[in-house]
């Protein structure tokens, strides 16, 4: 049974599934950013760059060609990237601590070497 709010897809897909999860986790940590801390700067930024890696990976579901598969995916890696530089300013400036970037920073980089696979992969075969 499909899960509506994955798609209507009955195989699994685990980039779809883990930058959705990142985009959960990084909705959240806006909420406490910007609630207790009330940071709203960076913490906008890192929500924009990480809620956008699983927007890119939605698209590229849709896509309709190979290449526009490789650029959707491509994106979604820069914003990964971009993600990672955030997570890594908001914890250097001491927003957020050693366990909770450690813990979000490691999600982002396994993201981060999954979209590099898939990006590599599908320039190879265009």
């Amino acid at each position: 049974m499909s899960n509506s709010r994955s798609g209507s897809s009955k195989r699994r897909n685990v980039v779809q599934e883990k930058s959705y999860a990142f985009a959960v986790r990084v909705v959240r940590m806006y909420q406490h950013l910007s609630s207790e801390k009330k940071e709203f700067v960076l913490s906008k930024q890192v929500l924009r760059s990480g809620t956008s890696v699983g927007a890119n990976v939605e698209e590229v579901i849709g896509g309709l060609s190979k290449k526009d598969f490789a650029a959707r995916m491509g994106i979604a890696y820069k914003e990964a990237r971009e993600t990672s530089y955030w997570l890594r300013l908001l914890n250097d400036s001491g927003y957020i601590d050693d366990a909770a970037f450690a813990s979000i920073h490691d999600d982002c980089e396994e993201l981060l070497k999954l979209l590099y696979t898939i990006v590599k992969s599908a320039k190879r075969n265009n």
